[in-house]
């Protein structure tokens, strides 16, 4: 079961909030997910992006793979996460 760190679209039309989680990758964007990791909010200026540090590198030590988006926001905020070959 691959896993994936991802963003999961909550608000309404036009208002996204994403909360960020850890999920198998064959589930769709907005369904079963197996932990809440935080949240991202892109409407706050500055955005505002809080995760919780010890559970994303449980995750990735276990063998998730975050997206793009997912890994573009952890860098921003200091948390290097390599990719895999």
């Amino acid at each position: 079961m691959p896993v994936r760190i991802r963003l999961m679209r909550f608000g309404r039309k036009k208002r996204p909030f994403y909360r960020v989680v850890a999920a198998d990758s064959r589930s769709p964007r907005d369904g079963k997910f197996l932990e809440v990791l935080g949240y991202y909010d892109p409407l706050k200026d500055p955005f505002e992006f809080k995760v919780d540090v010890d559970k994303v590198k449980k995750w990735i030590d276990r063998g998730a793979e975050p997206t793009e988006t997912v890994r573009a926001l952890l860098r921003k905020i200091g948390i290097k996460v390599n990719r895999k070959a």
